[in-house]
């Protein structure tokens, strides 16, 4: 399992905005999960699950693509989108949860 996670600041005044916008890009999806900070309220992440490495810099590449129907919030982030963070993250351990977690 691997994930491919962004990170970014939601200008103050567009959170609604993102917030009714993201709820519709979210209908259908099961491989995302989108949070907010509770210490930093306007600062998200989305989390995306993929089963392989090539999946996961697939849909980060997808993701910052202008094409992509989560471009659209470019535009209320913090800085644009040059300030949006992502990144892919694989198991630390080679057993991944299941190793971890007995």
């Amino acid at each position: 399992m691997y994930i491919c996670f962004a990170e970014y600041r939601i200008v103050p005044q567009r959170r609604e905005q993102y917030l009714a916008y993201t709820s519709e890009l979210l209908k259908g999806v099961s491989n995302l999960y989108l949070y907010e900070g509770t210490d930093q309220p306007g600062l998200f992440v989305e989390v995306w699950n993929a089963a392989t490495f090539e999946e996961a810099e697939q849909i980060k590449k997808e993701r910052c693509g202008e094409r992509s129907s989560w471009f659209r919030i470019s535009e209320w982030i913090v800085g644009g989108a040059a300030k949006m963070h992502i990144w892919t993250f694989k198991p630390a351990h080679h057993g991944g949860v299941k190793e971890i977690n007995g």
